[in-house]
């Protein structure tokens, strides 16, 4: 069955792989022919959330490689989003709708666009994120 894309491209920290995460790749890929993803380096994610995953980068990046959706990860070393883009030559980008209708995102449409990319929007898994998992995890450690 021929897919709608052919390349595909989404990002994340993936820190305490959980089914929200499943859920995105799996949506992914059923839309593309080759699913590439960008796993956020612990130096990036301390620069932009000032924490550190609690997963290390290389068990993060061998936890996504695992996965039977996922067709090629790289790292994501910054928050650009044209570059890599054009680089790995996707015609689409998934992220979640929770970004939809953001200024951010609605540049991100018109830039992609300018490169033959659309952005796809995915539904968040309701009641699961690494930050729920670890404020459970503080809650038993109190």
């Amino acid at each position: 069955m021929e897919k709608k894309y052919k390349i595909g491209y989404t990002t994340g920290v993936f820190d305490m792989f959980h089914i929200g995460h499943l859920n995105i790749l799996r949506r992914a890929k059923e839309q593309c022919e080759t699913l590439i993803v960008g796993v956020t380096t612990d130096e990036l994610c301390y620069q932009r959330k000032h924490k550190y995953p609690i997963i290390h980068e290389q068990d993060r990046i061998a936890i996504v490689e695992s996965i039977r959706y996922v067709d090629k990860v790289v790292l994501q070393t910054d928050m650009e989003k044209i570059r890599p883009v054009r680089e790995l030559k996707a015609d689409a980008v998934f992220v979640g709708s929770d970004w939809k209708g953001t200024d951010a995102w609605n540049q991100y449409e018109k830039d992609f666009a300018a490169v033959g990319c659309v952005v796809v929007y995915l539904d968040h898994t309701e009641g699961i994120s690494s930050s729920y998992l670890r404020e459970k995890m503080n809650e038993i450690l109190r």
